[in-house]
């Protein structure tokens, strides 16, 4: 079936419950569901939105085309959570549903403000010559899920800046609110730009500028940029397309990137003594990673396992796309790391020493620790050949390598089937999260992080030692788990 223009922007009271009953059923019939990851109810999960803390719940929503696996006409979705690991889908939406709107309700971010929370979002508008609209507008949630847009444009659109302008998030420093936005200018560069609240009133937005953090202007574009706080360093994480391989290298079709700053200068629009730019991930998937600083000054963040532009072998189920796990942000050494949430540990149903393996469910856990000098290599979603997931620890030569090239249906091989990263020779810890057709790779508790996505063989289902010997523990994972 093609997806033409005018099927993926059908509204979405045109299509019937028979429709929607053959694309659930469709997805029924896919193998290759997650257990503990976010995915979608139906068709297509892509950026994380509004995550945030209120009425005493996590929330995040995602962005979602509810009719297959395209990107078409867009809503949020809404979940919420009391560890950020169980997630439950509340029915609450934002529709493209007003004229603000009307093509899609776009990425964003949310705070609570009072006892409702604010969304604050892209309203993806075409006109008639089918020309891009975008407006940064809002809406207010209530505590019993009622929303009610806000009829206004919050943030007009520059007038330097093309149609791709959209993305915003905002943030409190020091009790004054700030908003950033991405964009394009005219000259086809990619920006990011600083927005105040005038009175700290969510409705009334005064532009400071250009964000200061050393662009180096490769980029075409600034997708889904996020300032957060890991105490009192700011840290910009950003999807930089475009960005020239010679600046920093990297493999999938879009990046998603971070800089790290010494200080934050709200005054000037400067992040003070920036970092160099840094691989946010080192795996295959991980875009539109949305961060917020939670109540509690922890700085969390959670990213969309999927890339725009790629299509996956899950389509064909009329479903794509999954959230990583939930991660905890911390600097040590002037190193970002990512690490998911500790109550990640409440899935452990059991466990057992680290070995090989026939047969699992394709839900568990790894633990691994590796001694220096040492090089060795797993193969996870493995047959009886041994052919899988490929994980190559070759600390002699500081390098860890992930090759997907024999693990189930190949997908994106133009993009490559391999990644690597620089790794130190000294003893060093692996936890492995595997979810079927997700894994994530956290070296050192999250200096450096794998996070993809395959699409295993029914037959690819056991563990196999294929050289070396790592050492550790193997925990089956339930979701249904949760101690309280």
């Amino acid at each position: 079936m093609e997806w033409t223009t005018e099927r993926r922007y059908r509204r979405y009271e045109d299509w019937t419950q028979e429709e929607r009953k053959k694309i659930q059923e469709k997805m029924a019939q896919s193998p290759w569901h997650v257990s503990y990851h976010i995915e979608p109810k139906e068709g297509l999960l892509n950026d994380p939105n509004g995550f945030s803390y209120f009425d005493g719940k996590w929330v995040v929503f995602y962005q979602n085309f509810p009719f297959g696996a395209a990107h078409g006409l867009k809503s949020w979705v809404q979940l919420e959570s009391d560890d950020l690991v169980h997630f439950t889908e509340t029915g609450v939406k934002i529709l493209p549903d007003t004229p603000l709107d009307s093509h899609g309700a776009y990425s964003g971010s949310a705070m609570q403000f009072g006892d409702q929370l604010f969304l604050f979002y892209t309203g993806n508008v075409r006109d008639e010559n089918w020309v891009r609209h975008p407006y940064q507008i809002g809406a207010l949630m209530d505590k019993d899920g009622k929303i009610e847009k806000i009829d206004k444009v919050l943030i007009d659109k520059p007038s330097d800046a093309t149609d791709h302008f959209r993305d915003p998030q905002i943030f409190n420093f020091k009790g004054q609110y700030y908003a950033i936005v991405g964009g394009q200018d005219l000259e086809k560069k990619g920006f990011v730009r600083l927005y105040k609240a005038v009175d700290n009133d969510y409705t009334n937005w005064k532009e400071v500028g250009d964000l200061d953090f050393n662009n180096d202007r490769t980029a075409y574009m600034m997708e889904c940029p996020n300032l957060v706080f890991v105490g009192e360093q700011p840290v910009l994480l950003y999807c930089p397309q475009g960005l020239d391989k010679k600046v920093l290298d990297y493999d999938n079709i879009y990046p998603n990137m971070y800089k790290i700053g010494a200080s934050f200068d709200p005054e000037n629009a400067r992040l003070v003594d920036v970092s160099a730019l840094h691989n946010l991930d080192y795996g295959f998937e991980a875009y539109a990673t949305q961060a917020f600083n939670a109540p509690d000054g922890r700085a969390l963040a959670v990213s969309w396992l999927g890339l725009p532009d790629v299509s996956y072998p899950s389509d064909r189920f009329d479903h794509q796309g999954t959230f990583s796990l939930v991660k905890e942000l911390t600097i040590k050494d002037g190193k970002l790391y990512q690490y998911p949430v500790a109550a990640i540990k409440e899935l452990r149903a059991s466990e057992e020493e680290f070995s090989n393996r026939s047969e699992t469910k394709n839900t568990y856990e790894l633990e691994l620790n590796l001694e220096a000098n040492s090089q060795s290599e797993i193969v996870l979603l493995a047959d009886k050949d041994g052919k899988g997931l490929s994980i190559n620890f070759d600390l002699v030569n500081g390098q860890v390598t992930v090759d997907r090239s024999q693990a189930g249906e190949q997908y994106a091989q133009e993009f490559g089937t391999t990644r690597s990263c620089p790794i130190d020779n000294q003893a060093t810890t692996v936890n492995i999260f595997i979810d079927n057709s997700v894994f994530e790779i956290f070296i050192n508790k999250g200096e450096k992080v794998f996070s993809g996505r395959v699409f295993p063989h029914e037959n690819q289902n056991g563990i196999v030692i294929k050289s070396g010997n790592p050492t550790g523990t193997y925990y089956e994972l339930e979701y249904g788990r949760k101690t309280n």
